[in-house]
């Protein structure tokens, strides 16, 4: 195709993707074409623990496909270093703030199986009978769909959950660059927080989430959203201390930790609570073409991938997501939208790169991170700095003009620590697309295919089964 006929071709792609949405300009070029962001978040796992041994990312130490790092282990001597592992159920380790310090170790990323001999070692438990999987990693063998998306679209592998702390604030923060306590119903009674309300223990009275998030701006653009819940329950305890407790019920008219946006005042004011939906009507949108500008996609504890006593395969989690793009790829929107997959924080298991400090909140432990569109650039690994603020920043500067959830410029001025879309170290995902191309087409793959094969040093460049067909979702 001659240049003059690929600009044609991407101008008149860039009219037809912008006609929907006039009120808005993208601050990129070729930003018009995405009209759809999809973001899907997953449970607990870090980078190293499912691409540590990915070719060409910043992965598990390694000499001849032996790791040159391990991990201190008090309760068996010596230490234990990272290993494939190939069940398909892990257990994990605790994940709050004082584990995530524990591991961190100050920057020296070895204290994950110290924190976890104290969960499961303890007496009268003896070294022997007691275990821990948290150095274990998986490749292409457990989950090859998504070694399979990251061969045929983008892979990032120095994306950070938002803050040094687990779920809850990581959903959170993902809809608000921002983890606070509030007193009253007045934005400036916000203070800084990475600690559960407590009321949300007791459950009365509800907590009050006043300070400004995402869905606040889109509503004042005009630009649609929505957020889909699996019905079930979710795992995490209160405590976060306490590695097990009984499951919280979760459903879209629920708040919970994986479902913040219905204590918003902002959301309620709004007129938008029925905006937090079944993930069924995920489904039907995307089928019918109508997928709002931007989706949140959460998933209940049997589909998320989350570690713990009471198990989720990851394999489930892996046939869901693919599901959901399955369902995005075979309807009227692939064509312009843009996909994003990560997980919301570490779950106790290992990873190598000790995290950038931007605030007293974070950022977290690195997480996988996935880009999936017809734009994407092909097999590309994304080494910038990024966190969840980046989902927000791309939602801004597609949606919004680059408009920042700011307390100078939004009107509605909280006591945030910092406007963390602006941070300098933060990266681009728009770097992660090429729209000088036309769209790709759709890559359906089935949602329980067999293992990939690997090669030495357990990397893989065999991608699982594509179908011709539509994939089916996953039962949630």
């Amino acid at each position: 195709m001659s240049m003059f006929r690929t600009a044609l071709l991407t101008a008149a792609l860039l009219i037809a993707a912008t006609a929907g949405h006039a009120q808005t300009r993208p601050r990129h070029p070729g930003m018009g074409l995405i009209q759809h962001v999809i973001i899907i978040m997953q449970e607990n796992r870090t980078f190293d623990s499912y691409f540590g041994t990915y070719p060409g990312a910043d992965g598990i130490p390694m000499v001849n496909g032996v790791p040159t790092v391990c991990a201190p282990d008090p309760a068996r001597g010596g230490c234990m270093a990272p290993y494939h592992d190939p069940s398909l159920n892990n257990v994990g380790g605790l994940h709050g703030i004082a584990d995530y310090g524990i591991d961190f170790n100050g920057g020296t990323m070895d204290g994950f199986v110290i924190d976890a001999d104290a969960v499961f070692c303890k007496p009268p438990v003896t070294a022997q009978d007691c275990s821990t999987d948290v150095m274990g990693y998986h490749d292409n063998r457990e989950i090859p769909n998504y070694w399979a998306y990251a061969q045929n679209f983008v892979l990032q592998d120095h994306l950070f959950s938002d803050s040094l702390s687990w779920s809850y604030t990581q959903h959170v923060e993902m809809v608000s660059a921002w983890s606070a306590r509030c007193n009253s119903h007045l934005v400036s009674s916000c203070v800084n927080s990475l600690s559960i309300p407590n009321t949300w223990i007791t459950g009365s009275p509800p907590p009050i989430f006043a300070w400004t998030d995402i869905t606040y701006l889109l509503h004042k653009a005009g630009v649609s959203w929505g957020y889909y819940v699996v019905a079930g329950t979710e795992p995490d305890c209160t405590n976060t201390a306490q590695f097990s407790c009984a499951a919280y019920a979760q459903n879209a008219a629920t708040p919970g930790y994986w479902n913040p946006l219905p204590q918003f005042d902002t959301v309620a004011a709004d007129g938008e609570l029925g905006n937090v939906q079944t993930v069924a009507n995920f489904y039907t949108a995307a089928a019918a073409g109508t997928l709002p500008s931007v989706s949140w996609v959460v998933p209940s504890f049997p589909v998320s991938e989350h570690p713990g006593q009471v198990l989720a395969n990851i394999q489930d989690g892996q046939a869901f997501v693919t599901g959901l793009v399955n369902a995005v790829m075979s309807g009227p929107n692939w064509s312009s939208s843009a996909i994003f997959v990560s997980w919301d924080d570490f779950g106790g298991m290992y990873d190598h790169v000790a995290p950038p400090v931007v605030d007293q909140n974070g950022y977290g432990f690195r997480v996988p991170g996935l880009v999936i569109s017809p734009y994407a650039k092909h097999g590309y690994i994304d080494h910038q700095v990024l966190s969840f603020d980046a989902y927000l920043k791309f939602v801004e500067d597609r949606f919004l003009n680059g408009a920042r959830i700011d307390p100078k410029t939004d009107g509605r001025p909280d006591h945030r620590p910092n406007v963390r879309e602006k941070m300098p170290i933060l990266g681009d995902l728009y770097y992660d697309f090429d729209f000088t191309k036309p769209p790709r087409p759709p890559m359906l793959m089935s949602i329980y295919p067999g293992a990939g094969a690997a090669h030495p040093n357990s990397h893989s460049a065999d991608p699982p089964m594509i179908d011709t067909g539509r994939g089916a979702a996953a039962t949630p």
